[in-house]
């Protein structure tokens, strides 16, 4: 449900004019569901809806399209020619000088880069600032509900049962035919999340060896598919529940074939470990003071720790990112790598840490991936199941 109230008291506390949200054809889908669009409306025509954060809303809507807002307060301008819009966004603004949009300066944060360059161009020729939403955006896209975090409960259970069913199907096929194939394990991971009518927007990461080290492989197209005992296995699964608004599951959990196998396994796999626990650590530290901590402190906690083991040039992605709707959600990523994630993780938002170790040449690689709820009380929650503490070792 639209808040108005809640976006107004964000924008006065953040201490803006207002928010200015707009899409073209679907480029903005934070800001049509922040808005909340009807499912499946159909949208070919700019509009604007401006939220003040004192008054009444306004709304720019085109001609042919001019219900599209219907569903929202506020006043409502309609434009046929494009002077007219251009006049009546100016008039909106009259009073702003300071306004959010779905906009990241040299777009340090793409997941908020949401609003072309010109048109950014045209709402500061009218002599209005416009800063980035994205604090705004985890407010209002980010933080879970009451029912959202209870599905997510839920659907934890499935994915880390997923786990439990991998383990042992590999330790009995194995011990019968001496070998599987990873396309093989996806089945069983497909079938459970099948069995609990999940729904997963890519097939689930299974990479024995070499493929383990490629960090967005795809299961069962490398040059060796077939596991083996004294074999290193990834296994990267995500899920949700088919219910709207409902929030995933993300988890990464990396094993060995038997006890017998390469003991650089277990010293590799510990340092990501430490790195994932010095990550989770500091989020826990500044709960403990009910403080916040930015995405890229948490990302330099625990690439410190694998840098210092030696490893940093092959911890190749960010620690971790926002978890929500999507799987990599649109609140604050753990990153200050790919990007530099300035923005404090929140009470009431969740998002993933794990780090990783590649080493396709040397034939492993190595993740661990566990979810974090900071809850509304600075509380910090691990779901999924407990962590590894070290490799899982299937017995055969």
């Amino acid at each position: 449900m639209f808040d108005l109230n809640a976006i107004q008291k964000a924008l006065t506390d953040a201490g803006l004019d207002g928010w200015l949200f707009y899409d073209f054809r679907g480029q903005n889908p934070l800001a049509t569901r922040i808005l909340q669009f009807p499912v499946g409306q159909h949208s070919t025509r700019r509009f604007f809806y401006f939220v003040p954060a004192h008054g009444e809303p306004v709304k720019i809507v085109h001609k042919i399209e001019s219900t599209a807002l219907d569903h929202l307060p506020g006043k409502k301008f309609v434009y046929l020619a494009w002077q007219q819009l251009e006049a009546f966004i100016q008039e909106a603004l009259v009073t702003s000088r300071e306004i959010a949009m779905e906009y990241s300066p040299m777009n340090a944060i793409p997941y908020v880069s949401k609003v072309d360059a010109g048109t950014v161009e045209l709402i500061r020729s009218f002599g209005v600032t416009v800063v980035s939403s994205g604090d705004l955006i985890q407010l209002f896209e980010a933080v879970l509900s009451p029912d959202q975090w209870a599905g997510h409960l839920e659907v934890s259970k499935y994915t880390e049962e997923a786990f439990e069913l991998v383990w042992a199907f590999l330790a009995d096929q194995i011990k019968a035919k001496g070998e599987v194939d990873e396309k093989d394990v996806l089945n069983v991971i497909n079938n459970q999340f099948r069995k609990h009518d999940l729904f997963w927007d890519h097939d689930a990461i299974v990479g024995v060896n070499a493929n383990a080290g490629l960090p967005h492989y795809a299961t069962g197209t490398g040059a060796n598919t077939k596991i083996r005992k004294g074999d290193l296995l990834l296994v990267d699964l995500w899920a949700k529940l088919k219910k709207p608004g409902s929030i995933y599951s993300d988890l990464t959990r990396t094993c060995v074939i038997g006890k017998d196998h390469n003991p650089k396994y277990d010293e590799i796999f510990k340092i990501v470990i430490d790195g994932r626990d010095a990550a989770l650590n500091l989020v826990k530290q500044a709960a403990g003071k009910k403080e916040t901590v930015t995405g890229a402190a948490v990302d330099r906690a625990c690439r410190k720790v694998i840098t210092d083991a030696g490893y940093g040039d092959f911890f190749t992605h960010r620690t971790g990112h926002s978890l929500g709707q999507e799987g990599h959600g649109n609140g604050a990523h753990i990153d200050d790598i790919e990007t530099s994630d300035s923005r404090s993780l929140i009470p009431g938002t969740m998002f993933t840490i794990e780090p990783g170790i590649y080493l396709p040449e040397q034939n492993m690689g190595f993740r661990s991936e566990v979810d974090v709820y900071l809850t509304n009380n600075f509380e910090v929650i691990v779901t999924g199941g407990t962590p590894q503490t070290g490799l899982t070792i299937i017995d055969v």
